[in-house]
């Protein structure tokens, strides 16, 4: 089975959508605390969690407790998203007699708890837990806990109570964003080492300060330490701790408060803050600009393909991205499923197998096995029935679906039915199967024509820019509508790839920053521009924001 990558990123990005538009209604909640956990609830939804919608109180269901109850509105979103009710309710969050309160309540469908005061969401989970041994039940208990909450001596003692009762059916998960109420955790009760300055990045890259996860241990829990918004290290992390045995687990998931939007990642101010109603729009457009970048292999040394793969993980990529070629549909011939196989071990981060081969469909049930979280066909070489036939085999074993068109191809009519639940379309900017091709300079207007073309049919997915992809460009193709974008020779074939997806990130960001700065302009003129600015206090975000601004003359 595959990780179900696009369909949590999708997901994530609706519930946050939704955490921003129910908080700015209610001009009150918390959207930072909400954002930390978005990934940690996405794939407790769509992965792990046995629920039923039309049944809330099913007997044999999953429970899911949010201790760290301020940030409801995030698990809120996810029920709405799951379909529990109608994601409109969310704009009745902290009305009087709605049922999504400002903590979590009982009279909302598929919330497990009363989250008013924190430090307790543990001991009732063990009260679960406990209750569903003596009942021969073998239901999970996943349990959300904030690192603020933890200066709450209920939560050790209740570590403890865990530890003696072997609770194995619990799985806590921290919430480890460095923030509460006040100001950063570490200077009000410190979890790892004290903070002295506001740079969080030294506590969150530096491995030898991070001491939260030794205080679990001594207290004989199985713990498992992750970056908590990449998905494939949440799924691993929960599938580890569900096979764990004879003691209770907890996954420290190192988070950003406010993660997704820059002026409220790492700021305390964002713990407990509703936008307004005039940057609400602006926040809504920079979500559907998250993005991602994936080193295609292929253009580094093809003789040892694994430690392309390692180098790719230091890196940090986001995924990576797999040129499958069969010498037929195009000229060349790289590797199939088998390679992909002897791959798949080296990590978890995502696989992107690009189908460049005659007959998928006859294939792709050998890409699936051997370890594939995204599929892309070639539209060139399907119809409407082998790729439908193609489509449901992806779905119903969680492999991504994606669709590839060549530089003069344009999207078929047959495909339009697929388009609202598509989840990837590469846009090929050379023609496949050549090696050292430049970008195809009229791939820019034929991405405005295809972008319409999606957004009238309803696309909710990803479009992947492949091919010729470089720093001088990467800009233009984020602007053209891309959202993933495929490295080759400008990110593989350099020594040192972290540096160059850092330098990728650093140039798509400059374009996205342009681009919500253009949307404050035409909402509200050079008012609600240095609004916009004025929000982003933490780090150098700020700076760079007024250099921008002057540039289009927006101040």
């Amino acid at each position: 089975m595959g990780l179900n990558y696009y369909k949590i990123k999708k997901h994530i990005r609706k519930a946050r959508k939704l955490v921003i538009k129910s908080t700015t209604v209610a001009a009150s909640g918390h959207p930072g605390g909400s954002f930390s956990m978005a990934e940690i609830m996405g794939v407790l939804f769509n992965n792990y969690l046995h629920f039923d919608t039309k049944n809330p109180l099913w007997e044999d269901r999953d429970r899911l407790v949010l201790s760290k109850g301020h940030a409801s509105p995030g698990l809120f979103s996810n029920l709405a998203v799951a379909g529990y009710f109608d994601e409109s309710e969310m704009e009745t969050l902290r009305k009087f007699g709605s049922r999504l309160q400002g903590h979590p309540d009982l009279k909302c469908p598929g919330v497990e708890f009363c989250g008013g005061s924190l430090g307790i969401g543990l001991s009732f989970s063990i009260g679960i837990a406990l209750a569903a041994r003596i009942n021969g039940k073998n239901h999970r208990i996943f349990t959300i806990i904030g690192d603020g909450e933890s200066n709450e001596g209920q939560v050790w003692e209740a570590a403890m109570t865990a530890a003696k009762y072997k609770v194995d059916t619990i799985t806590a998960i921290l919430d480890r964003n460095f923030i509460q109420q006040d100001s950063y955790t570490e200077k009000i009760m410190p979890l790892d080492e004290q903070l002295t300055g506001d740079d969080l990045s030294e506590m969150w890259k530096d491995a030898s300060r991070w001491k939260t996860g030794d205080k679990w241990r001594s207290f004989g829990w199985n713990v498992i330490e992750i970056d908590g918004h990449r998905i494939e290290q949440l799924d691993k992390a929960i599938s580890q701790a569900i096979a764990t045995k004879g003691a209770p687990s907890i996954i420290v998931a190192r988070t950003i408060k406010g993660k997704g939007v820059e002026h409220m990642e790492d700021n305390p101010k964002w713990h407990g803050k509703a936008p307004d109603h005039e940057i609400a729009p602006i926040i809504d457009l920079e979500l559907d600009c998250q993005f991602m970048i994936a080193p295609s292999i292929i253009a580094g040394d093809m003789t040892n393909l694994e430690n392309e793969v390692k180098r790719c993980v230091n890196g940090r990529a986001d995924y990576i991205h797999l040129d499958v070629m069969d010498g037929q549909f195009v000229p060349n011939k790289t590797f199939d499923h088998t390679k992909i196989n002897e791959l798949r071990p080296i990590t978890e981060i995502p696989f992107d197998a690009h189908l460049m081969i005659n007959e998928p469909v006859k294939h792709v049930r050998d890409y699936i096995d051997a370890g594939s979280d995204i599929i892309t066909v070639h539209a060139e070489v399907c119809n409407e029935s082998s790729f439908g036939e193609i489509y449901d085999t992806l779905k119903q074993n969680q492999v991504s679906v994606g669709l590839a068109i060549n530089p003069d191809t344009e999207l078929p009519d047959w495909s339009f039915k697929f388009i609202p639940t598509l989840d990837q379309l590469i846009v090929m900017s050379v023609v496949p199967g050549k090696s050292g091709q430049k970008y195809i300079e009229s791939t820019h207007e034929k991405m405005t024509r295809v972008v319409s073309k999606l957004n009238e049919h309803k696309f909710q997915g990803y479009i992947e820019a492949d091919g010729g992809v470089t720093l001088e460009n990467a800009g233009a193709c984020f602007a053209d509508g891309a959202r993933a974008f495929v490295g080759g020779s400008a990110i593989i074939g350099q020594s040192d790839i972290r540096g160059v997806i850092r330098e990728f990130r650093d140039v798509i960001l400059h374009t996205r920053r342009r681009m919500l700065l253009q949307k404050a302009n035409d909402l509200g003129g050079s008012e609600l521009v240095n609004r916009w600015i004025d929000l982003h206090s933490i780090g150098k975000k700020k700076d760079e924001l007024i250099r921008i601004a002057k540039e289009l003359e927006h101040t």
